[in-house]
């Protein structure tokens, strides 16, 4: 059987290698194995990262018994909750781009055979199914897994993002400081990655679903002992793969793709779903488009609620059945001989899957929503595409008007709102915050969660070319195409235009006639790059628009 690393160790000449590997303790029994390597994102700072050295270590022990040699490796791996709302979140996005970078780098330097891949946050997850793609060699994804709810907090368990919510609250003098300060100790009360249905969960969930996890791998929590069992069974399955010659373009096609969409229809999933399925389908030379959204979000139901669309949180979501039980219920749907890393297909691998819960996972005829938990936009202030998340929005503000007050960045916006100068009937309006403008599409999350905390919610909107986390409320709109620094018209959009957001029917349009904006445009001049050295200066040149996933094109055709 022919193995990559046997290409340069296997030969007399690869003595020198098969010396360094020896130097590091590896027998020559192990250098006769395939090298699988275990890609692993673990730090201590990220609470969905911090329990991987244990993951990993069940990992090698599946690997082992399968036959082969495990070589583990570190990458890049940042936390948008504690990278948010200041200077560090320009780096989150962009960090994906560079974590599917950094492990084609390490396996195709050492001609691995193989690899694992460990993380479970926002960024990272997608970073990781990028490079498989890209790389093409047999891979698996093992999540750290979800974190636990907090205490109660308005109506359900609280997480992390109760915290911003009750920031407006304390600003209202709706709860005290001594409330708050208890939930701070409360809200997060062990590892994994938070709990709601945000990206980092959205993501291991679409993992899951596009068959680059093992059943159950989307959603098992971090603490729990079926998260350990996980990671063996994942070693033993990439043995399989690399036995087989199964490789992540087998598994990540057309198909896969578009199944992972359709169960972030039905689950209600982040938006930035559609900043990161474009990128991982951009690596696996597959043609998937924003369009694609839109028509499978009408034509896939919304069946399971988890917060923000509802009070249950992923451990919940797993306890009624899971990734496995949606798509159960969606299999009329689905394309079920899509093919999986255990070898067997979508179909085989949920037949036996049911519904625990029907509070949190409904049945195809009785579901939350006719329509899919996210919605794709256009009109004249989003020519190109804009995106929101109609499973979080109230329907009340599915259709919205309002005038215009304008921001040019996030915190220009958050301290307009604390010192109560956004009203009700206003539309907050936050541009320059795009992949190039931003740059990195910085998520504008503390701005709906202050609406929300200041009772503004269901009466303003939030319109940003900007990006969002998976758990925004309230009346938003994002990823607006062209973004502000490309010169798209939300550039030029001024206090008091009126602005109407229609959900129902993806429209985003500003009131204002389309010579006054051409006019406008003509006398609009691009502002200086916010960062001039480093890696964002790099990122905000090359960065592709939201509409493609902001992602950095390598390819040449």
């Amino acid at each position: 059987m022919y193995w990559r690393s046997k290409d340069i160790i296997g030969p007399e000449s690869g003595a020198n290698k098969r010396a360094l590997f020896k130097s590091m303790g590896y027998t020559d029994s192990d250098l006769q194995r395939p090298l699988v390597g275990i890609a692993n994102s673990w730090n201590t700072l990220v609470p969905g990262h911090i329990n991987l050295r244990d993951v990993a270590g069940a990992v090698k022990t599946g690997i082992l018994k399968g036959g082969g040699t495990p070589v583990e490796f570190g990458f890049i791996a940042g936390c948008d909750g504690i990278a948010n709302n200041h200077e560090g979140n320009h780096y989150i996005l962009p960090s994906r781009d560079l974590i599917a970078n950094d492990i084609e780098v390490m396996i195709q330097a050492h001609r691995l055979d193989g690899v694992v891949l460990l993380g479970s946050c926002d960024k990272i997850v997608p970073g990781m199914l990028m490079a498989a793609a890209r790389l093409d060699i047999p891979a698996i994804i093992v999540p750290g897994g979800n974190m636990e709810g907090g205490v109660q907090f308005d109506g359900r368990s609280s997480d992390t993002t109760s915290l911003r919510e009750a920031l407006g609250m304390l600003r209202i003098g709706k709860i005290s400081k001594e409330e708050f300060a208890e939930m701070e100790n409360n809200v997060a009360p062990g590892c994994g990655s938070c709990s709601f249905m945000g990206t980092a969960n959205t993501m291991c969930c679409l993992a899951e679903a596009m068959g680059m996890t093992l059943t159950g791998g989307g959603t098992a929590p971090a603490v729990s002992a079926a998260r350990l069992r996980l990671a063996q069974e994942s070693g033993l399955a990439v043995m399989n793969l690399i036995n087989e010659n199964i490789t992540a373009r087998h598994i990540i096609t057309k198909a896969s793709i578009e199944n992972a969409i359709k169960v972030s229809m039905a689950i209600g999933g982040s938006t930035n779903t559609l900043l990161h399925i474009p990128a991982i389908a951009y690596e696996a030379e597959v043609d998937i488009s924003l369009q694609n959204f839109e028509n499978l979000s009408r034509a896939v139901p919304h069946i399971a609620r988890i917060y923000p669309a509802g009070p249950a949180n992923v451990p919940d979501f797993h306890r009624a059945g899971g990734v496995a039980a949606v798509m159960k219920e969606l299999s009329s749907l689905l394309e079920l001989d899509a093919l999986t890393v255990n070898g067997n297909t979508i179909g085989k691998n949920v037949l036996s899957a049911r519904v625990k819960d029907s509070e949190v996972i409904r049945s195809l005829d009785q579901p939350f929503s006719e329509e899919g938990g996210l919605a794709v936009l256009t009109g004249n202030l989003a020519p190109d595409t804009a995106v929101s998340k109609p499973a979080a929005i109230d329907p009340s503000m599915k259709l919205f008007s309002g005038k215009a007050k304008v921001f040019n960045s996030e915190e220009e916006a958050t301290e307009a709102i604390h010192a109560g100068k956004v009203v009700d009937g206003d539309v907050v309006v936050i541009r320059y915050e795009g992949p190039k403008g931003g740059p990195g599409m910085r998520e504008m999350a503390q701005v709906s969660k202050l609406l929300y905390g200041m009772n503004l919610a269901l009466t303003t909107a939030l319109v940003t070319d900007g990006r969002f986390s998976g758990t925004n409320n309230g009346c938003f709109v994002g990823h607006i195409s062209p973004e502000a620094a490309e010169g798209g018209p939300i550039a030029v959009v001024e206090d008091g235009d009126k602005i109407t957001i229609d959900i129902p029917n993806r429209q985003l349009t500003i009131h204002v006639e389309d010579h006054v904006i051409k006019q406008r445009l003509d006398k609009w001049e691009k502002p200086e790059p916010k960062f001039k050295n480093g890696y964002l200066s790099l990122y905000s040149r090359i960065a592709s628009s939201a509409s493609e996933g902001a992602v950095i094109k390598h390819r040449h055709f």
